[in-house]
């Protein structure tokens, strides 16, 4: 299964059966429907026939429009169904029956469509700033690889960054310093790390901001979790035992809140630079 699955989930078919049951039971033609529910005819059909993927909100306005009560235990249930049906989990061991670089690909599928994406990272560096030899570190070690090939996944990882340099999508990245402490490599690898992240904020198409250990004030609210904003229509959660998508325009909301309140917490773009400067220089220290 990749992030964006061509097949449609068994939790799709499910939800299209039964909402095309209640619109019949209630007597509304697909046409009486839409205009009660405030859609066209062609987005309830296409939800009936399971042929799109409604929202949570898709749902809770048709069955509003249907007369059915939310609160109900088969209103709960349905709504249930629509969040499953907006969420797709990709598991490890799966990714590495499929190959590494396969999944490298699959990213570089799902970045080349998006106009604009927000990487939220309190633990790691994601790939698209990382150095050859960061990536290698990454990709190679046991924990990650579990012995399968790597050196396909590191090339294709490396291809990726090359979109940092397009006109199109925008990229915005907030880290935590603990994320670019973490010691991953050595002071040397750690420092040129450093350096190659401080001179992607000079591009165009690129932010980059740092949430200090030490902020010039409070940042009241601690993360959790890292992600990943695509537009307005998907955000990936990575954990080490696989990977979450979610397509319900409220988790992609509530992502989005956290994302700007970290951003908003973090330097601006040029205290970013003097603290990379900074933390670069202090890694060599250590080398």
């Amino acid at each position: 299964m990749t992030l964006e699955p061509a097949h449609t989930g068994q939790q799709r078919d499910d939800l299209a059966e039964a909402l095309r049951r209640l619109r019949r039971a209630a007597g509304l033609t697909g046409a009486r429907l839409a205009a009660h529910a405030g859609m066209s005819q062609a987005k309830i059909s296409k939800i009936e026939n399971g042929r799109i993927r409604p929202s949570v909100t898709d749902v809770e306005r048709i069955l509003t429009a249907l007369g059915f009560p939310l609160q109900s235990a088969d209103g709960t249930r349905l709504l249930d169904l629509a969040r499953a049906a907006n969420s797709d989990y990709q598991g490890f061991r799966t990714a590495l029956q499929r190959g590494l670089g396969e999944v490298q690909r699959d990213l570089a599928a799902i970045e080349s469509r998006a106009r604009r994406i927000r990487f939220f990272l309190p633990c790691m560096i994601t790939g698209l700033l990382q150095t050859p030899e960061y990536a290698r570190q990454t990709l190679s070690h046991p924990l990650v690889s579990r012995g399968a090939e790597w050196e396909s996944a590191l090339a294709r990882r490396l291809e990726r960054q090359q979109a940092l340099h397009e006109q199109a999508p925008q990229f915005e990245f907030v880290l935590t310093e603990a994320a670019l402490r973490f010691p991953l490599c050595g002071p040397s690898v750690m420092a040129l790390q450093m350096e190659r992240i401080r001179s992607l904020t000079y591009l165009d198409t690129v932010d980059i901001r740092v949430v200090p250990a030490h902020p010039p004030v409070q940042v009241p609210s601690g993360p959790l979790n890292g992600f990943t904003l695509y537009d307005d229509r998907l955000v990936t959660i990575e954990v080490h035992t696989g990977k979450l998508a979610l397509r319900d325009p409220k988790d992609i909301a509530y992502s989005r809140e956290i994302f700007d309140f970290f951003q908003e917490h973090a330097l601006d773009p040029r205290h970013t630079r003097t603290f990379l400067e900074e933390l670069a220089q202090e890694f060599r220290r250590h080398a």
